[in-house]
């Protein structure tokens, strides 16, 4: 097990390191002048020239790398081009609204998914399976703002139930905030409950599949303690995998739902520094969304030798 744990750590620190250099090579070849742009198109050579070497935009490209990586790991993420304040003060902020919604959003498909996929693989073959893998595969094949735009107009629009949009902050009180976030959540948490869906059910159906299910039968088990208590543990592996990916997903590629709801999130801050040119905010924010996503795989990762005893003992 500590064999197991060294390895994915070792994986996940180099897997960090190279993302940082892929993120600032990246986004330093983005076309725009950030000096240019918060000063206007009116600014002389020489304004923009003074603004630059305040911002150490003229110094080499690998000294500034060296600059922004080292305030990383200090947790420092500098100051916003725009705004004029530290980016850790936006990323705490904006964090407060989209962990929840991702989270929300996760419970919710995890909610739906997995009796709907255990379900339709005990049927396997049946009226019941064709109709639940149907409905998955509509989730599927129908994007989230499609389903937030319907939401917003059957539940928001017409009935009037919830607001169509706005954020109007936790201080405002629990209630008000999750009102705010459940039509996201629910749009969110519909196609990736159609993917889960389909996964849980294929896993379920192949480990049933299997000698030692028909053994369990052969010896007189209930056909639910089979289900429940040998093939959904089997068969949770890959079910786990796609979890820990959608939650990586609901966190980080959430900008079209913010948008769509005017949630100021995460995902809404990223968009507006790229429009505004705003590198730092934008290099921090990707960095830390990557190092959530490798954070996330490396728990799915450790959950495995928790399902699968096998990798404990290095099997």
């Amino acid at each position: 097990m500590s064999a197991y744990l060294a390895k994915r750590l070792v994986t996940a620190i180099v897997t960090l390191a190279l993302a940082s250099v892929v993120v600032f090579a990246v986004l330093e070849v983005v076309p725009g002048d950030p000096a240019r742009l918060m000063l206007g198109m009116n600014a002389s050579a020489g304004q923009v020239e003074q603004l630059r070497s305040q911002m150490g935009l003229n110094d080499p490209l690998l000294l500034r790398y060296l600059h922004w990586a080292g305030g990383i790991l200090r947790l420092d993420f500098g100051r916003s081009y725009t705004y004029s304040v530290p980016v850790i003060d936006l990323v705490r902020e904006r964090v407060t609204v989209s962990l929840p919604l991702a989270l929300i959003a996760l419970a919710l498909s995890t909610a739906i998914a997995l009796p709907v996929g255990i379900y339709s693989a005990s049927r396997h073959g049946r009226m019941g399976d064709a109709l639940a893998m149907s409905a998955a595969q509509f989730g599927v094949a129908v994007p989230n703002f499609w389903f937030a735009l319907l939401l917003v107009y059957l539940f928001a629009v017409w009935l009037r139930w919830v607001p169509a949009g706005g954020f109007p902050g936790w201080s405002a009180g629990v209630g008000p905030a999750l009102k705010a976030l459940v039509l996201p959540a629910v749009a969110l948490a519909l196609p990736q409950a159609a993917i889960l869906a389909r996964v849980t059910r294929s896993a379920l159906v192949e480990v049933l599949s299997e000698d030692f299910i028909r053994t369990a039968r052969a010896k007189g088990l209930p056909w639910r303690a089979v289900l429940w208590r040998h093939a959904l543990r089997n068969a949770l592996i890959p079910v786990v995998t796609i979890m820990g990916l959608q939650f990586a997903f609901l966190l980080a590629g959430t900008v079209i739902i913010e948008n769509v709801f005017y949630l100021p999130g995460l995902g809404r801050l990223v968009f507006q520094a790229i429009t505004q040119r705003d590198l730092i905010v934008v290099e921090s924010v990707v960095m830390l969304l990557v190092a959530s996503v490798i954070a996330v795989n490396l728990i799915v990762d450790l959950s495995y030798a928790l399902v699968d005893p096998r990798l404990r003992h290095g099997r």
